[in-house]
């Protein structure tokens, strides 16, 4: 690190060179060859997953998606009146000329009449599409959208609800620029330097331009989430800046005991750059330990969000120390440069003036009660986790004014809130037996408790199979939202009772699909696995914390309280997903389950993150201890050293991650509740009072490792390789290059 940190000083030009051409390249190539975004789900061996595969080979033309263009009139006009019917009957004609559509029922047929409410003011169009919406294009889904919505006129609204609606009405995630200018406020009255502010901003925003452009040219061959560039930007903002924060403290903080200017960016690489790189490694880990869960659409995320945190690393490691390479001693307050001319030089930290030294000093003197009291507020906050049910947020939750919310509402408003999310019954029949099966089968479902006492009728399609067998499917709404548990309930109902009673031994197999089902089977697929992908995580960063440290407890220590953060995010993400409270605070306007797959994002992201600061804290201490060799003293002075600099960073998380709760996305909404709340909570509760208590209270035995172990196991030290004090002066460095970044 040392030679690394000493090279990027020399060249500085070269590394800012490097770095600006790294990301003109991959921003002009992003531009050039496109993104290639999609919502893909893939997880085998689910009622639902199985159901679209036997659409897509035995009826393809009708294997894709369910749209709904609803339409609805006002001030005593009909959906039946002539110049009504005119207007719609030619929308559908347009409609079925586009690619991708099959063909449509109209409500003015006799098949479709169901598909008009009792008072003939709300009609929908069921239009089925022969491609799954991953594989559609946002042109494409604008230009359904736009073709259906152009029949509205005098008392005519239309609206489409689905998800290729929800592709097309894609909205602004928000919070990108309101972070960045928020760290900035908050670096500003930290350092007290207008460069000293800039500096982990523009180390963060070249990390993420270059993350950005790679991981769309990247999406081409690997299938990411449409919100993943949001994703990056939201991680990589809040790590970027935290961890060129860190290193930007450590360099100021050796600059005020006195240590010439070169020297000092080299130390604070080689030692706060150290506990960078190892924090680092362990997000990017608990990221990637997502491909134990064997979902697909996880996969993209996952290599997206870790090459975002690997390159907002990289660039802390090397641009940084460029950059404070050309700025000099402006690094430092004009506080900090009289104090060191008048004073002299001093180690921050070692002495008891300022709050984190008097802090630490109460943490010393108290340590059982501090630690109690902290974790009887994190229990509290916990505590709701009990209650996770995790499922999809449907359009419902949409921002008003969107035409999937608008066509929500038409819905719920002219039929009930499960005709947003139609059930669709698969099977395959060989025989008109079997067919008297089916007709058993649309009959119990339809008088089934929760679902619409509505005609099911079969629709029969000719299998492409070629032996002569035919696809029966049949569309069932449930009498709640999609998003309601008594619809979860009511899926796992049919399957597991009432279509089985109906089919008996005919061996007639009907499969529960449509996209309700989908995100249903995806919670329960998630849910099955997420104690595998916990352990794992847990148990790489215990292994590799235990090589670097040299000890058992801290790691052990750490995956505790790191545990403790993420059950309190959990349950400030129920409380207010869930149980509604702050709502209108968070621009949430429904109550809802939690997404399915945001504890596994959730956990990932956190663990990694509270890692950062275990690392961080724990360095500093392990140094001190190494001088000491007294438990006591080297908490003391590592938690005194480092806890402006950790609180700091976390306020710079929470106010980034809580300013993506300003965009349109629901589950970018909760994203941001989880990460900030779970931050918070980490960093004051747990790394501020509980680890250093506990690390006080255990004495020598956080440094315990079996020697056997220390001689077989390689060396991979968080600290500098010289921890001696490098000679001070009583001046202020000079600078050493007049030129500024």
């Amino acid at each position: 690190m040392r030679t690394l940190a000493g090279w990027c000083v020399r060249h500085r030009r070269l590394v800012l060179l490097i770095w600006a051409i790294v990301l003109i390249v991959s921003l002009g190539l992003l531009k050039t060859v496109g993104s290639d975004y999609s919502n893909s789900f893939s997880f085998p061996h689910t009622q639902s997953s199985d159901a679209i595969a036997l659409l897509q080979a035995s009826a393809p033309k009708v294997s894709g998606d369910t749209e709904q263009i609803v339409f609805a009139t006002s001030d005593g006009v009909k959906v039946t009146d002539p110049a009504v019917e005119s207007r719609i009957t030619d929308m559908i004609s347009k409609i079925e000329a586009l690619p991708h559509v099959a063909p449509v029922t109209s409500p003015y047929s006799a098949a479709g009449a169901n598909n008009i409410n009792a008072d003939q003011t709300v009609a929908f169009i069921p239009v089925t599409l022969n491609q799954q919406v991953q594989n559609l294009t946002q042109p494409e889904a604008k230009r359904f959208v736009d073709t259906a919505t152009a029949a509205a006129g005098p008392h005519l609204q239309v609206a489409v609800a689905g998800q290729l609606a929800e592709l097309a009405d894609r909205q602004s995630i928000g919070g990108t620029l309101p972070g960045v200018i928020l760290a900035f406020i908050v670096l500003g009255l930290i350092f007290g330097s207008l460069f000293a502010a800039l500096l982990p901003i523009i180390s963060a925003l070249f990390a993420l331009g270059t993350a950005i452009g790679l991981i769309g040219m990247l999406s081409h061959v690997l299938k990411m989430p449409q919100f993943s560039p949001e994703l990056v930007l939201l991680i990589g903002l809040g790590v970027g800046v935290d961890y060129a924060l860190f290193i930007v403290t450590r360099h100021r903080q050796g600059l005020v005991a006195g240590q010439p200017m070169e020297n000092s960016i080299i130390n604070a690489v080689n030692t706060s750059g150290r506990a960078v790189l190892f924090a680092g490694i362990i997000v990017c880990i608990a990221l990637l330990g997502m491909f134990a869960l064997g979902v697909s659409f996880l996969y993209g995320l996952a290599v997206a969000a870790a090459i975002g945190v690997l390159l907002t690393m990289i660039s802390a490691l090397t641009l940084l120390p460029g950059m404070l390479g050309f700025i000099g001693p402006k690094v430092m307050s004009r506080k900090q440069k009289r104090n060191l001319a008048e004073n002299g030089p001093r180690i921050v930290g070692a002495d008891s003036k300022g709050f984190w030294p008097r802090w630490a000093d109460g943490i010393q003197r108290r340590p059982a009660m501090s630690a109690l009291l902290a974790l009887l507020v994190i229990v509290l906050l916990a505590l709701p986790f009990f209650s996770l049910r995790l499922g999809s947020s449907d359009q419902g939750s949409d921002p008003v004014g969107t035409t999937t919310r608008t066509g929500y509402d038409l819905l719920a408003k002219g039929f009930g809130p499960g005709f947003n999310g139609p059930l669709e019954l698969v099977s395959v029949v060989h025989s008109q037996a079997d067919k008297d099966v089916i007709e058993k089968v649309a009959t119990d479902v339809q008088h089934t408790p929760g679902v619409v006492d509505k005609p099911i009728v079969p629709i029969y399609f000719p299998s492409q199979t070629g032996d002569g067998s035919e696809v029966a499917l049949m569309i069932a709404y449930p009498t709640t939202s999609p998003q309601d548990a008594a619809t979860t309930n009511l899926i796992y109902h049919l399957r597991d009772e009432v279509i089985p009673n109906a089919v008996g031994d005919s061996g007639v197999k009907v499969l529960v699909g449509g996209d309700t089902a989908i995100f249903v089977d995806f919670a329960h697929v998630l849910s099955a696995k997420l104690p595998l992908f916990i352990a794992l995580v847990v148990i790489l960063s215990f292994i590799l914390l235990s090589i670097v440290f040299r000890s058992f407890v801290i790691p052990l220590v750490g995956a505790a309280m790191n545990l403790l953060s993420i059950g309190a995010a959990f349950g400030i993400l129920v409380a207010v997903v869930q149980w509604g409270y702050a709502d209108p605070l968070f621009g949430i306007n429904r109550t809802g389950p939690v997404e399915a797959f945001l504890p596994v994002m959730l956990f990932a992201i956190l663990f990694g993150l509270s890692m950062d600061y275990q690392v961080f804290l724990v360095t500093r201490m392990h140094e001190e201890y190494l001088k000491s060799g007294d438990n006591k003293i080297a908490v003391r002075n590592g938690l005194a050293a480092t806890g402006k600099t950790i609180t700091a960073a976390a306020l710079i998380m929470i106010l980034v991650f809580g300013s993506f709760i300003l965009g349109g996305l629901v589950v970018i909404k909760e994203f941001g509740i989880g990460l900030a709340g779970g931050i918070l909570v980490d960093a004051v509760f747990i790394r501020m009072a509980v680890v250093p208590s506990i690390m006080m209270m255990l004495g020598k035995a956080n440094w315990w490792f079996p020697k056997g172990l220390d001689r077989v196991l390689p060396h991979l030290s968080v600290e500098a390789d010289d921890l001696a004090t490098v000679p001070v002066a009583a001046t202020v460095p000079a600078d050493p290059d007049p030129e500024l970044v």
